[in-house]
């Protein structure tokens, strides 16, 4: 990275009068027949463009139209030397130009325009061919300031009373998203449901993100037998790949029911912990799945995992998720999963934190990361 001037910056485009320049929120885009040039302002917010970790830049729209066709609909355009048009990548910091090398697009999301049949670019990830290193990534992206982490007390009652463990882990790690009075109690509507189920949706009731952001325990209304009326079907796999039940009674429920995983059409297996521990780690796993800021890595040895867990301090529950068996590790603000492949695919790795510095614990870590925000 280095510093540069606007004029510099722009002929990389084709110069300032060959080229069309659009800003739209903390981003400005530059695009000519030589290529394209992306500015982000400095700074680190979750609704900003700007440097996200030291391999990507994110761009939030919703983007001009041409914005959306240059990055989105013509990746593959053609210079007239035959070669990709590059995109090049820059931030804005008081007032210098940082300059940070070549990047592609590896993610964008677009919406549909209402009464329209053209789509809207509402948010662009772009890798850079070259990582930033530590110093030059924080002076393009600020470190955010400290914040209050969700402290570990429910960690105390995993093994004592679950429901307390679930509501301080849920209440701590999830904000509220409505301030309006309580809705009427599903109870009242449904009370052939386990305590447990029945308290994760009177949480819900204002932290709708608590069923899942990856997969997802349906809403009551949702709720059906598989095709043999034996089995209460109550939570699913992101794309339908598996399932989550419950034995069907018309007896009444059971205190703490075993919850039973089935994939396809495969006979129905026991998660190895009952309702009150498995909505415990249903609930860690979507927290670290739904997090804003991550930390992943794939094709690990057990001696890493050993390493990227010993500072933080494991869940006491048997694994969850009989096809990939899954352990859980936490710290304050963090909560790290790590999964068993079998055999030659080894484990892989996701942590979620609730603020970057969350991830400290983690950055030292002598692993390859897939991704890190810290």
């Amino acid at each position: 990275m280095s510093l540069v001037t606007d004029e510099w910056a722009y002929a990389l485009c084709g110069g300032t009068a060959a080229t069309e320049s659009f800003t739209f929120g903390s981003a400005t885009v530059v695009m000519g027949d030589a290529g394209t040039l992306i500015i982000v302002e400095a700074g680190d917010a979750l609704d900003r463009s700007c440097v996200w970790n030291a391999d990507e830049v994110r761009v939030l729209g919703p983007a001009p139209t041409p914005v959306r066709k240059r990055l989105v609909e013509e990746p593959w355009e053609w210079g007239a030397d035959d070669t990709k048009l590059p995109i090049h990548l820059a931030v804005r910091n008081s007032e210098d130009l940082v300059y940070l090398g070549t990047g592609s697009v590896t993610r964008a999301g677009t919406v549909l325009r209402p009464g329209s049949d053209e789509h809207v670019l509402t948010d662009c990830v772009l890798r850079l061919a070259s990582p930033l290193r530590q110093p030059g990534l924080d002076r393009v992206r600020p470190p955010l300031p400290s914040a209050d982490l969700p402290n570990l007390e429910w960690l105390g009652q995993v093994n004592g009373d679950r429901a307390s463990a679930l509501e301080q882990f849920i209440t701590g790690w999830h904000p509220t998203t409505s301030e309006t009075a309580e809705p009427p109690s599903v109870q009242a509507a449904v009370p052939d449901l386990p305590a447990g189920l029945m308290q994760l949706y009177r949480l819900a009731q204002h932290r709708p993100r608590c069923l899942g952001v990856q997969n997802r325990i349906l809403p009551v209304a949702k709720h059906q037998t598989d095709p043999k009326g034996e089995m209460l079907v109550f939570g699913e796999e992101n794309q339908g790949g598996f399932f989550w039940s419950l034995l069907w009674t018309l007896d009444g429920p059971e205190a703490d029911p075993t919850v039973w995983f089935r994939e396809y059409d495969e006979p129905p297996i026991a998660e190895q912990e009952p309702l009150s521990g498995f909505l415990i780690q249903f609930s860690l796993y979507e927290a670290s799945m739904g997090a804003d800021y991550v930390a992943r890595s794939c094709q690990l040895t057990a001696q890493q995992v050993d390493l990227l867990t010993e500072r933080l301090l494991p869940v006491p529950l048997r694994p969850f998720r009989p096809g990939a068996p899954t352990r859980f590790y936490v710290a304050p603000g963090l909560v790290l999963h790590v999964s068993d492949g079998g055999g030659d695919n080894g484990f892989s790795a996701w942590a979620g934190a609730t603020h970057r510095s969350a991830l400290a614990p983690l950055a030292d870590v002598p692993i390859e990361w897939d991704q890190f925000d810290g």
